[in-house]
């Protein structure tokens, strides 16, 4: 696997063409494996976002499937810094302590969910993201938040996706575009 964008390092097998969903762009001579750009798979989505594809492990049953998760660990998340708090509370450390633990998770819960809703919209800086990685790790709570609302709409990061997608398609077809007449017989002007 590439490591800049999960794609696979070797050629993918020919597929045969009962396997392509109708709406997927076909290359040369109707080959649905053809030449032009390819979706990026989403995490726990892989492609089925581009044409929201049905059946019984179809974009639909992924999308509530991610929700419901998301959901359960969020939580399973909140059980367990409730037991945290109680340790606090026990170890009778004193309210400035447990005051301060409380309000630390909730603003790295709050700044999480805010870096990863943006995460939806725009790729991420790299370096930004390691400098924050720490934090990001304390919000856990605020990114699996994220990920809930936003796969109540559409899959996380469906629409960035969708968007270079997009791009990379016109940019494909305007560049193979086959030129018409003679360009030695253009008029100069």
């Amino acid at each position: 696997m590439s490591d800049e964008n999960g794609t696979p390092d070797s050629p993918p097998e020919p597929r045969d063409a009962a396997e392509v969903s109708p709406g997927a762009p076909a290359g040369p001579a109707g080959d649905p494996v053809g030449a032009g750009p390819r979706p990026e798979p989403l995490r726990f989505f892989g492609t089925t976002w581009l044409n929201h594809d049905g059946g019984p492990r179809g974009y639909a049953v992924r999308r509530g499937a991610v929700a419901l998760g998301s959901l359960l660990a969020v939580v399973g998340s909140c059980l367990v810094l409730r037991f945290a708090y109680q340790g606090i509370a026990i170890a009778d450390l004193g309210g400035f302590v447990t005051v301060l633990v409380v309000v630390m998770f909730a603003v790295c819960s709050a700044l999480a969910f805010r870096n990863t809703w943006d995460g939806f919209a725009k790729r991420p800086d790299p370096d930004r993201q390691a400098s924050l990685r720490g934090l990001l790790a304390v919000g856990f709570v605020g990114s699996l938040l994220a990920y809930f609302f936003r796969a109540l709409t559409e899959a996380p990061g469906e629409r960035l996706h969708r968007e270079e997608y997009e791009a990379a398609r016109l940019q494909h077809e305007r560049r193979t575009k086959r030129r018409t007449g003679n360009p030695s017989k253009k008029r100069r002007r």
